[in-house]
């Protein structure tokens, strides 16, 4: 009898060294907020959707929240409307919203799902709007300045923050064993639909499931040090040190608040992955090879 090639023994290994976390991680619930380099790059995609199908059959249950922010502003800039921004976030007057929805809930929403699909997955893709999953309230900015007698709120329109998390129609598609697929849109009091931070989201719903695990994909490394070193661990005790010593600011202030807020509120720990690595969710769940930051609580 031949003996295996060395290939053929490689991968051998590589199915034994992963079978732990596979025990592990069985029947457990991992939400993962889909965006950046990810989300556009054809090798990274098809990598992303091949990790979720795979996940799903060894019996781990993802759930995905995307987010869609560039195409949406692509839409926009070919109807001839510019987009404007405030502390980072969109002012989103109806017109803006009409395409948000449809950009977010139709577009980008049904070619994640056929992406999964086409790797052999089944996945159903679904807005905030469905099933009364994502309540939103309006959100109102602060800006404090030394020039203002007293702060002022601005109002950017339909963007809103979670108010609550129905999970009942994600329940019953993961049960189905689907894989769900939200937009991050929500439905307010007054009728009115809100486009909502999709970390956001994904932290919110992580919250609500339970889940083991909330991982943020990003075009970053992840935490950097003030040398420019990845933080691979960080508790939730060392925050606010590093927000005062400004190691964490910008786009990756939110994504860390975010991440902080899931683990107090219960889900075991999130973790910020570089997206721009291939097959990042396989490396981060089934090796021990860090290529993001983990946190946890203490």
């Amino acid at each position: 009898m031949p003996l295996p090639s060395e290939r053929a023994r490689n991968i051998a290994q590589v199915l034994i060294e992963a079978l732990p976390y596979i025990q592990r991680f069985r029947g457990k619930t991992m939400v993962v907020k889909y965006g950046g380099n990810a989300m556009v790059e054809a090798a990274l995609q098809q990598g992303f959707a091949q990790d979720l199908v795979l996940m799903k059959l060894v019996g781990i249950n993802p759930v995905v929240v995307h987010g869609g922010g560039p195409q949406i502003g692509r839409l926009l800039q070919r109807l001839g409307k510019d987009s404007e921004f405030v502390q980072g976030m969109r002012v989103t007057d109806s017109e803006t919203m009409d395409v948000v929805e449809m950009v977010l809930g139709g577009l980008v929403n049904k070619e994640i799902v056929n992406l999964i699909n086409r790797q052999g997955g089944s996945a159903v893709g679904l807005s905030g709007k469905d099933g009364d999953l994502i309540r939103a309230r309006k959100l109102m900015l602060r800006r404090d300045a030394s020039e203002l007698l007293a702060p002022e709120m601005i109002d950017l329109g339909h963007v809103g923050e979670v108010e609550s998390i129905d999970v009942s129609v994600v329940n019953m598609l993961v049960q189905g064993d689907f894989i769900p697929v939200i937009a991050p849109i929500g439905v307010g009091e007054d009728g009115f639909s809100y486009n909502i931070n999709a970390d956001l989201v994904a932290g919110k719903v992580a919250e609500i499931l339970g889940a083991e695990k909330l991982v943020l994909l990003t075009n970053a490394a992840g935490l950097l040090d003030a040398d420019g070193a990845l933080i691979s661990e960080l508790d939730v005790g060392r925050v606010a040190e590093l927000i005062e010593q400004g190691t964490i600011h910008g786009g990756m202030l939110p994504k860390i608040r975010c991440a902080i807020e899931a683990v107090q509120s219960g889900v075991i720990s999130a973790h910020i992955l570089d997206g721009r690595v291939e097959h990042a969710l396989l490396l981060d769940l089934f090796t021990d090879e860090g290529i993001g930051t983990l946190i946890r609580r203490r």
